[in-house]
């Protein structure tokens, strides 16, 4: 998963861990809200109440008899007020709020209740008893209409925060996001890394992107120095290996060397015939990573493939193995190097035919990609690779015995031209492998078109 999309699936994550904890806290405090804005009410009729009495006296409350308790509800019964007169000389209760029952005609409510005495006034006129009420559905409504409204709030401002987290997110990892597509997505060799600094006042990323440009160039060196030293090597062997056998062979001319010495020098000519075929290997690497062969023809695979079945027809026969090639669709590669390419085809039925077994199968199986690019795959029957080898199948040298009794060491330097020429014409090559099962070698080419003028190496 991307960087940029674990940030906001964090983001969104979090913030719905946020919205699960606002319902689970909000709907106490909000309950607090409520009844504190309703004692705030109860205060505030407490006031006016007191203002009116103050201006008109009890005059205004009274019905009748002095001694009669004065009782007012709204229409819908959601608040009330009482005046109780108090007996001359009794203590005065404390004021308090309190949550208590009323019968309110004939009806019981839960009110929320101011209650304070007022003492004697200064004209004359008693104690009394104060109480304001307000009902509790009041109370309930309230504490519900706020709930919701703090929670769509708390919602909306999540949302709100989830989608500027994952803008600014995209935007803070843009210099990365071109970092990843421009500067590493497609290279196939070091030559094709392209060092212009990337656009960012990110100390981080302008780190990351120094350090990688910085690590590019010895990496170009060092591949730089490899092929050179390998083609100088290839070049300074040859000579060596080829006066050595020309000796050999004018000794083995003398009639007069003797039976054993003979068959020593044959011995030591078939160890210099190994040692110029590897050579020459060697130097066709160099000379295909130095771009020294051109890709000017057109190359039709399944007529390469023919070619290369026929040559090596004698060899299958021996060994009984069967061989099936089908291959469909546009198979021409337009740019491409036809003495190479036969070379690669070459190894890859060469190996299906030595690494497989007695009686076994081939299969060259071709289809055109969704891309417009092609791919080939060649399939044995052979004893098949274990995984643990599977990483280490293209690397020049490494040598390791087949899982099958009495099969053939490998591979060689095969694999790694098989690559290399694979990577000089835009394509990949890949092993599939199941023990007891056989392996495929897939080359993958690209569309035409596709940009050939670099490939990576085989280490």
């Amino acid at each position: 998963m991307r960087l940029e999309a674990k940030l906001a699936l964090f983001n969104a994550l979090s913030k719905l861990l946020l919205v699960l904890l606002g319902a689970l806290v909000l709907p106490p405090i909000v309950q607090r809200v409520a009844v504190a804005h309703t004692d705030q009410h109860l205060r505030e009729k407490q006031r006016r109440v007191l203002a009116l009495i103050g201006r008109d006296g009890l005059q205004a409350f009274e019905r009748g008899e002095r001694a009669e308790t004065y009782a007012d509800y709204n229409i819908f019964k959601q608040e009330y007020i009482t005046l109780t007169p108090l007996p001359a000389g009794a203590p005065l209760p404390p004021e308090r709020i309190f949550e208590e029952p009323r019968q309110v005609d004939q009806q019981v409510e839960d009110f929320r209740i101011l209650s304070f005495a007022r003492p004697p006034g200064a004209k004359g006129e008693p104690a009394f008893r104060l109480e304001i009420g307000s009902s509790l559905a009041t109370v309930e409504l309230l504490t519900a209409t706020l709930r919701k409204l703090a929670l769509w709030v708390l919602v909306a401002a999540s949302l709100l925060t989830v989608f500027s987290d994952a803008a600014f997110a995209h935007y803070l990892l843009a210099p990365l996001r071109e970092l990843t597509i421009r500067k590493l997505r497609g290279i196939r060799q070091p030559s094709d890394f392209q060092f212009e600094p990337i656009d960012t006042d990110t100390t981080d990323f302008r780190r990351l992107d120094d350090r990688l440009n910085s690590l590019m160039h010895q990496v170009q060196s060092a591949f730089a120095k490899e092929r050179e030293f390998m083609s100088n090597v290839s070049h300074e062997l040859l000579t060596p290996v080829s006066i050595l056998q020309s000796r050999f062979e004018n000794m083995l001319q003398d009639p007069s060397l003797p039976e054993p010495h003979a068959q020593q020098i044959v011995e030591s000519q078939r160890t210099l015939y190994r040692l110029r075929n590897t050579v020459r290997t060697l130097l066709l690497i160099a000379n295909i990573e130095n771009e020294q062969y051109l890709r000017n023809e057109q190359v039709r695979l399944s007529a390469a493939v023919a070619d290369v079945a026929e040559e090596l027809d004698d060899r299958r026969q021996q060994r009984d193995i069967a061989l099936t090639v089908d291959m469909t669709g546009d198979d021409v590669r337009p740019l491409a190097n036809a003495s190479l390419m036969h070379t690669l085809l070459r190894n890859l039925l060469s190996n299906a035919i030595k690494y497989n077994h007695e009686g076994g199968r081939i299969r060259v199986l071709g289809r055109a990609a969704p891309n417009g690019g092609y791919t080939l795959r060649v399939e044995d029957t052979g004893p098949g690779i274990s995984a643990d080898h599977l990483p280490f199948l293209f690397d020049r040298f490494r040598r390791f015995h087949a899982n099958a009794p009495g099969s053939p060491e490998g591979y060689g330097l095969g694999l790694p031209i098989a690559q290399t020429i694979a990577g000089f014409h835009g394509a990949t090559l890949r092993a599939e492998s199941e023990v007891g099962k056989g392996t495929a070698f897939v080359l993958d080419f690209g569309p035409p078109g596709f940009n050939v003028t670099g490939f990576m190496s085989p280490s």
